[in-house]
């Protein structure tokens, strides 16, 4: 009796689902991978650009003359300037003297405990080298953006529209950028007596670097607002 040889019915194959889906896993992975890679050569470029954009304000100086001088507070000691802050008003002091504006704008709260703001201490030293109270715009404010937002008031109603930006070097990028979104036109007239210098301003250069970087993105309003939100 010859025996029949039914054909076997070939079934699913068992590897191929799973190689399939590795295959499918591996090109997201590449994907993602590459995204990533692309995102952070972004962010490396950007804040790069930012860096040497900080850098050559850095080393501007206008000889223009304007409706006001605007010098940002920093450190103050009892009442007393600090060397930094000192150096930044005896280049307001200059310009001043030099008839570059005609009235000058300081800037600058006071830590807890403090009994003087840096704005106060910063009108008494120019008023006790000769300019008039009548001649000094007082503010406030915890950082650059509370400082512009704390005098734009009174230089408003003084018609002010053009300012000269007294501060440290490496500062000037970022407040002559936060007093344009405040409407001013400013031009860079940065100390040049400050007490940093040298490799000590490479953490001032890297701080101003990222405020800047984040400043462009989600605005300075937001960030200070951020970093100070119980400040109004």
């Amino acid at each position: 009796m010859i025996g029949l040889a039914w054909p076997r019915r070939s079934g699913p194959s068992v590897g191929s689902s799973p190689r399939a889906s590795s295959e499918v896993v591996t090109l997201l992975l590449r994907w993602v991978l590459r995204v990533c890679v692309v995102l952070a050569a972004s962010v490396v470029l950007y804040v790069s650009v930012t860096a040497v954009q900080v850098w050559l304000t850095s080393r501007q100086t206008s000889e223009n003359h304007a409706n006001a001088i605007v010098v940002f507070g920093t450190a103050e000691y009892n009442g007393v300037p600090s060397a930094d802050l000192e150096a930044r008003l005896n280049e307001t002091l200059a310009l001043y003297q030099l008839g570059r504006a005609p009235l000058i704008a300081v800037t600058g709260g006071k830590q807890p405990g403090d009994l003087y703001s840096e704005a106060g201490v910063s009108a008494a030293y120019l008023h006790i080298h000769g300019v008039p109270l009548s001649k000094i715009v007082v503010g406030g404010g915890s950082d650059t953006y509370q400082n512009v937002q704390s005098i734009t008031p009174g230089l408003q109603d003084r018609g002010v529209k053009t300012v000269l930006v007294v501060t440290d070097p490496f500062h000037e990028d970022r407040a002559m950028a936060i007093l344009t979104t405040f409407g001013f036109s400013p031009s860079p007239d940065p100390t040049t007596s400050s007490p940093i210098t040298g490799w000590a301003t490479v953490p001032y250069f890297a701080k101003e670097t990222i405020a800047v970087s984040a400043g462009r993105l989600v605005g300075y309003g937001r960030l200070s607002s951020t970093s100070h939100p119980s400040n109004p």
